[in-house]
């Protein structure tokens, strides 16, 4: 008999319990046992939901407070020397490694964030000094299966593996957190700490299997990216310890790409099972049927945990019964692709999609149901399942032939685009010059990436005018005022390019999507995207249009309360298409080059306008790209000319700006380039501005604005920290190439955080300014 199994559920709760007690607790609402008793609630239910789903094996330890990579760092006490000596709790502690702390007369800076693989997830990197230590300082895995087990529920508790904990992690220095980036003296491999490591991760794999676990689950994702001779042996070394722990039964996890080339190290190492992703990479399947060992376990990730579309049964079953008819059905497991936290909980709670949509979905719940369905099909028959597997054929082939998929005019547009429209009239340089007379900014000009905060009165109103109560005059008169306070607001503080503040959006994709054809959303499809932050993914099922200009009118009442120049905001294709969740009948490409025109038609309506510079976000292009660098340059190739293609109608004195966060840039440095934006900001606060030796080594042509104030957090920096941040900056990068501003948008903060904030930074470039024009030190 095989069996059903999951390798993670959503954290946030079906109506996003977490989120509301982790802000309730941050605010002092309340009490810390409170916060722990939403956590447990969460976790009962969760487990208790898959057990009556029909799921065997049910995992553990797969939720988090704020981030599966932090509970690992706490689990094995790599807990930098700034918060290790903190007067707090370990709960405060561990979250301010993630958020920083500001209280009294501490001012502690939170750890790096950055993308988890190709997700939208964030994940907090781990920080590695040279000759770390560790020690088990959480036994947070043990407790959540002692839980379950209390209420009658046996789990396979998960855990980060410690090869692809050391591979996600950062080198420092012994003495400052400060990574000195290209600096071979102070920096160490993270792999040499790896025989430190492995005793800790035994001694929990020997608690666990004290405690009653007979299989843990290690997720090693690493295993799917290019690795070097020296990765596999760190594979080769931590399984052989591992696999020695008496009692206790290795699951060795991979997902998000296939195995490629590390496949005979995978298959290799002396684990009791092993997960492979069949929904990104189902080719892998024969190569490792003929390779796997007849003593292990196979689990088949046969579900997509990463998208909202039905799975077509049929096909999976055939994937199932191949992999059946070469091991035997008591040597496989049938699961999703990956965790499902990527994926919203419960399509049951979407009462206002239309029926035909919902036909063509599943969301974490359905998926659960899918792998039980496939079980059952194996082990009884399909005759045990034809009800459920007709439903989804029907569900499949009425997708595959909906009229509701294809708008002739939009592909009509898509075949007519030219190689001119992928151009600017004319290069950088000269555009420079025209940009330069036209708005006469002084060097080191000060701006924001975009919104600003979204108060509870902001929520509130959105909310009256959603359900009726309040007028649309009424609601557009409030945002009125709300733009006009912030503009106000952005001259006293001294902002060069001001903005309006996006109070009319919720999300920087949903507000878009749902002025575009081809797009729905959902009322509860959230996924959690880093601790209590959340997004509402818009589902793309067919062409994509703009029907009439999405922000023309906000931006134009902007700039008509202002001399200074406001810009345009508009999110980039490439994130459109990242953030969402994307049909799966045609190729990404073509779906994003659709989007492209679209925001090209809102980038001419703008400038038309009188909008004089648009900022067009890509924060998701890197998060796009590939794990395997051989599959970087086709979607570079396509992703780089979605962006051209709609930035690129303006005239040359229009000065177009993206953004970017959270992510690696520095390999894929030459494709930003070739974006050909006039301003790039960045994030860059958090890792104390380590790419901008990247932008210096590669002589990046256009003008950068590397962020100095990390807005994720909610500690205020100090007019003497940005200042050092710029004047670094200056030493870098040229005076005319240089922008200051946070490193992303204000939205999530609260105003009594921003104001100062800004100040600071707006103070903190002028006294840059003065001492860099006086003639002290900086490029030029």
């Amino acid at each position: 008999m095989s069996l059903a199994a999951n390798l993670g559920y959503p954290r946030f709760g079906a109506h996003r319990e977490l989120k509301r007690a982790l802000e309730s607790y941050w605010s002092g609402k309340i009490s810390e046992r409170d916060l722990l008793n939403t956590g447990r609630q969460l976790r009962l239910t969760h487990w208790q939901l898959q057990r009556d789903a029909g799921i065997d094996v049910i995992p553990s330890n797969d939720f988090s407070f704020y981030d599966q990579v932090l509970d690992t760092s706490a689990m094995v006490g790599a807990i930098p020397a700034r918060y290790a000596h903190l007067d707090t709790t370990p709960l405060d502690t561990y979250f301010a490694m993630a958020r920083g702390l500001q209280k009294n007369a501490l001012d502690i800076s939170a750890m790096e964030m950055t993308k988890w693989f190709d997700t939208n997830y964030h994940y907090i990197v781990p920080e590695i000094e040279l000759g770390q230590t560790f020690q088990i300082t959480s036994t947070k895995v043990l407790d959540e299966f002692l839980e379950a087990r209390q209420v009658g529920i046996h789990t396979r508790p998960v855990l980060l593996g410690p090869v692809s904990y050391l591979l996600l992690s950062k080198s420092v220095t012994v003495d400052s957190h400060i990574v000195e980036a290209g600096n071979p003296s102070t920096l160490t491999n993270p792999l040499a700490a790896l025989t430190n490591l492995l005793p800790v991760y035994t001694e929990i794999l020997s608690r666990l299997a004290a405690a009653g676990a007979d299989w843990v689950q290690i997720d090693e994702p690493c295993l799917v990216l290019d690795l070097d001779e020296a990765a596999h042996h760190a594979y080769a070394a931590a399984y052989d310890q591992l696999s020695r722990v008496k009692g206790i039964q290795i699951m060795l996890a991979t997902y998000f790409g296939g195995l490629g080339d590390n496949l005979a190290v995978a298959v290799g190492l002396p684990v009791a099972g092993l997960h492979i992703d069949l929904a990104r990479a189902p080719q892998q399947l024969p190569t490792v049927l003929a390779q796997f060992p007849a003593d292990k376990m196979l689990s088949l990730g046969v579900i997509n945990g990463r998208n909202i579309w039905r799975t077509d049964l049929d096909a999976a079953f055939t994937t199932v019964q191949h992999a059946a008819a070469t091991l035997g059905t008591d040597r496989l497991q049938i699961a999703p692709s990956c965790s499902l936290m990527f994926s919203p909980h419960d399509l049951a709670l979407e009462t206002e999609l239309d029926a035909e949509l919902r036909s063509w979905l599943a969301f974490a719940r359905q998926k659960l149901d899918e792998v039980v369905l496939l079980k059952r099909a194996l082990d009884e028959g399909l005759d045990a399942v034809t009800e459920p597997f007709a439903a989804s054929r029907t569900a499949i082939e009425r997708r595959r032939s909906s009229s509701r998929t294809q708008n002739p005019q939009v592909r009509a547009r898509v075949e007519a685009v030219n190689d001119m429209m992928f151009h600017r009239q004319s290069d950088y340089p000269a555009r420079k010059t025209r940009q330069a007379q036209q708005f006469a900014l002084p060097p080191l000009p000060t701006t924001t990436i975009g919104s600003f905060p979204q108060t509870t009165e902001v929520r509130a109103q959105r909310t009256a005018f959603n359900k009726g109560t309040l007028s649309l005059s009424d609601y557009h008169a409030f945002l009125k005022t709300e733009i006009e306070r912030t503009i106000r607001l952005q001259e006293e503080i001294g902002l060069d390019v001001l903005v309006h503040g996006e109070f009319e959006r919720t999300d920087m994709v949903e507000y878009f999507g749902e002025q575009l054809t081809g797009i729905a959303f959902t009322q509860h499809g959230w996924v959690q995207s880093y601790g209590s932050r959340g997004v509402r993914p818009p589902i793309i099922y067919g062409d994509v249009a703009r029907p009439a200009p999405m922000t023309v009118d906000w931006s134009v009442y902007a700039q008509s309360l202002t001399d200074r120049p406001v810009k345009g905001m508009l999110t980039g294709p490439v994130t459109i298409l990242e953030w969402s969740f994307v049909r799966d009948d045609q190729p990404h490409a073509a779906t994003c080059q659709q989007i492209a025109l679209a925001v090209r038609d809102e980038v001419l309506d703008l400038e038309n306008a009188g909008i004089g510079v648009i900022q067009i976000d890509e924060p998701a292009l890197r998060e796009g790209l590939p794990l395997r660098r051989a599959d970087w340059a086709e979607y570079l190739q396509w992703a780089v000319d979605c962006f051209r293609l709609a930035a690129s109608g303006v005239r040359d004195e229009t000065q177009i700006h993206t953004h970017m966060c959270y992510a690696e840039f520095n390999d894929i440095l030459e494709a930003i380039a070739r974006m050909d934006a006039d301003v790039i900001s960045i994030e860059a606060s958090r890792s104390k501005l380590e790419l901008l030796e990247a932008f210096q080594r590669y002589e990046y042509p256009n003008s950068v604005g590397p962020g100095v104030y990390d807005i994720h957090s909610p500690r205020i920096p100090t007019q003497e920290e940005i200042e050092t941040l710029i004047l670094r900056t200056t030493g870098v990068l040229s005076l005319n190439q240089i922008w200051i501003n946070p490193d992303c948008g204000l939205k999530t903060r609260h105003w009594e955080e921003v104001i100062p904030a800004l100040e600071r930074m707006v103070s903190a470039a002028k006294q840059a300014r003065e001492i860099l024009l006086s003639g002290s030190g900086a490029n030029t």
